[in-house]
C-alpha cells in the first residue's frame, strides 16, 4: 500500500488524493503548495483542438493554477471528466475552480479570479484553504462516479460472459447515455442477458474498493492489441509521475487499473442497457457501441420518457398502454389520406389539362399558331412539382393526337410567402428550341435557377412572387415567342 505523504509542503500525487481515497468526501481543509498565473496553451493555426468531455471552458481572462497538498476536486483522468468546485481562502472569500487537470503527478486547479495580483497574495504557498464540492459540483461528481463504476461492471461482464473486450468508452454529457465500444454488434438477447447479470450483482451489493501500490514501470502492462490492430483500453500515461499504481476492484467481478472516482458499492447502480447497438464502420475494422444508463441519468431518462409518453397519449386521446396501437392506426390513416389526396390531385390535374386542351383547340388551324399559356397556382401541398408534372403529362397525352404547337409555363407558390419562399416553375412544349428559349429567358430576367433537356424545363424562384411583377414578366416572355 502506497503511503500518503503527510508533509503539507508537498502535493499528494494523483492516485491517492482525498477525492480518490474517499470519493464521497465533499470538503477538506488543506494548504497551498504552489500558485502561478495560467499560461493558455497556444493552438497551431488551422488545427482543431479536441475539447475535454463536458469540461467547462476556460476563459481568456487570466486565471490561476493552484496546486494543493490534497484535494476533494478530481482532476480529469481514466475517461472521467474534471470536477468543478470551490476554494475558500483564509480571508473568507470563495473562488470558483473551473477545471482540475493532472500535470505529471500533480492535480492542478484552474481558479477563476477577478484580480490576479490580489489573488496571488491569498494563494501564497503554505496558506490554508478549504477545497469543497458545492451541491451542483457534487451532483456532477456523483453522476460521473455512477457511470464510471457502471462501466467497469458492464465491461467486466461483457468480457467474462461473452468474450467481448471493451475497446473504448465515453462518459458523455448529462443526461445522455454513455457507451462502451465492443468488437461486434450484439443481439437483443445478449444485451438482456448482460443487463440481468449486472443487476443480479447490483442486488447483491458487491463492494468496490481500491488497491494502491508503488509504481513499477517495468511491471506495468501495455494495452492488449487485437488482430485488427486496435488496442483494448489504455496504458498508464507516459507523463504520469505520481509514483503509484491504482487498481479498482469490484469484489468477485473485476480488477482494473483506474485513477477515477468510484462508488464504495454497486448496490444502488440499477443498470439499464439500450436494447440495440450502433455499428461503427472504419477503414479496416467494424465495431459497435452499446449505450447504458444508471443512477441520476436513469432517473432522468425514465422521467423524460414518462413525460413524453403521457404527452403523446394525451395528444392521441388514449391511455399510455394504447399509444403504440394508436400510433399505428394514425400512420395507417395517414397513408390512406395521402393516397386519397394523390388520387384527387391526379384527377384535378387531368381536369385542368382538359381545359387547356380545349383552349388550344380553339385557336388551332391557323398557320404558325402556337398555343402559349402561363398558369399560376397557389398550392400548400407537400409536393407541388409532382402536381405540375401531372398536369403536363396529362396535357401532352391529349395533344399527342394533334399537330398544334404549344408552350406552357406553370408556376406554383405557397399561400404564405417570405423572402425565402420557393416558387416552383415548369416549362414544357412541343418544340425543344422553344422550351430552351423560354427557360433561358426566365433565368436571365427573373433570376430563376433551373435547367432541363428536351421538351421540359424546371426551376426555382426564391423570394416573394408577385403577379404584377414576376407574373407579367412570364407573360411578356411568352408574347415575345
Amino acid at each position: 500500500m502506497a503511503a500518503v505523504p503527510s508533509s503539507r509542503n508537498i502535493s499528494i500525487p494523483v492516485g491517492i488524493l482525498a477525492c480518490q481515497r474517499d470519493p464521497l468526501l465533499k470538503e477538506l481543509e488543506t494548504t497551498v503548495v504552489t500558485c502561478s498565473i495560467s499560461q493558455p496553451e497556444s493552438t497551431p493555426v488551422g488545427k482543431k483542438t479536441k475539447k475535454a468531455v463536458i469540461a467547462p471552458t476556460l476563459p481568456k481572462d487570466p486565471i490561476l493554477e493552484v496546486i494543493l497538498h490534497d484535494t476533494v476536486i478530481f482532476p480529469e483522468g481514466g475517461g472521467q471528466p474534471t470536477d468543478t468546485g470551490l476554494l475558500t481562502t483564509s480571508d473568507g472569500k470563495t473562488w470558483t475552480v473551473l477545471q482540475a487537470k493532472r500535470h505529471g503527478g500533480h492535480a492542478v486547479h484552474y481558479v477563476q479570479v477577478p484580480d490576479v495580483e490580489s489573488a496571488l497574495k491569498v494563494f501564497t504557498p503554505g496558506s490554508i484553504v478549504t477545497a469543497k464540492l458545492g451541491q451542483a459540483d457534487f451532483e456532477r461528481r456523483y453522476d460521473h462516479m455512477s457511470m464510471h463504476t457502471s462501466q467497469h461492471l458492464l465491461s467486466a461482464l461483457l468480457e467474462t460472459r461473452l468474450n467481448l473486450p471493451t475497446l473504448s468508452w465515453s462518459l458523455t454529457s448529462f443526461p445522455s447515455p454513455c457507451y462502451v465500444e465492443v468488437p461486434r454488434g450484439m443481439s437483443t438477447e445478449e444485451i438482456r442477458f448482460i443487463q440481468s447479470e449486472a443487476n443480479r450483482l447490483v442486488f447483491e451489493g458487491r463492494r468496490v474498493h481500491t488497491e494502491v501500490e508503488e509504481l513499477d514501470r517495468e511491471k506495468s502492462k501495455d494495452p492488449v492489441v487485437l488482430e485488427s490492430g486496435r488496442s483494448i483500453g489504455k496504458g498508464l500515461p507516459s507523463d504520469y509521475t505520481g509514483g503509484v499504481n491504482r487498481v479498482v476492484v469490484i469484489d468477485g467481478v473485476d480488477r482494473n487499473p483506474c485513477c477515477g472516482t468510484h462508488l464504495p458499492s454497486i448496490h444502488n447502480l440499477q443498470l439499464f442497457l439500450i436494447p440495440h447497438t450502433d455499428t461503427m464502420a472504419r477503414s479496416n475494422t467494424t465495431s459497435a457501441r452499446l449505450y447504458f444508463l444508471c443512477g441520476p441519468r436513469l432517473i432522468e431518462y425514465l422521467s423524460s420518457t414518462h413525460d413524453f409518453l403521457t404527452s403523446t397519449a394525451s395528444n392521441l386521446s388514449c391511455g399510455a398502454p394504447l399509444v403504440s396501437d394508436r400510433v399505428s392506426q394514425v400512420v395507417e390513416e395517414r397513408k390512406k389520406a395521402d393516397k386519397r389526396v394523390s388520387d384527387l390531385e391526379l384527377e384535378l390535374a387531368k381536369y385542368i389539362s382538359t381545359g387547356l386542351v380545349s383552349e388550344a383547340a380553339a385557336g388551332s388551324g391557323t398557320d404558325g399558331y402556337i398555343f402559349k399559356k402561363h398558369i399560376h397556382r397557389t398550392d400548400d401541398g407537400g409536393n407541388p412539382l409532382a402536381f405540375l408534372s401531372a398536369i403536363s403529362v396529362a396535357f401532352v397525352e391529349h395533344m399527342a393526337t394533334t399537330e398544334t404547337s404549344y408552350l406552357l409555363v406553370l408556376t406554383s407558390v405557397p399561400s404564405l410567402q417570405t423572402s425565402s419562399t420557393t416558387t416552383i416553375v415548369m416549362v414544357f412544349g412541343s418544340d425543344d428550341k422553344l422550351v430552351k428559349f423560354a427557360g433561358d429567358a426566365l433565368k436571365s430576367q427573373l433570376g430563376i435557377k433551373g435547367g432541363g433537356k428536351g421538351l421540359k424545363w424546371s426551376g426555382k424562384f426564391v423570394g416573394v412572387w408577385k403577379a404584377k411583377k414576376e407574373g407579367e414578366l412570364v407573360d411578356d416572355i411568352l408574347k415575345s415567342i
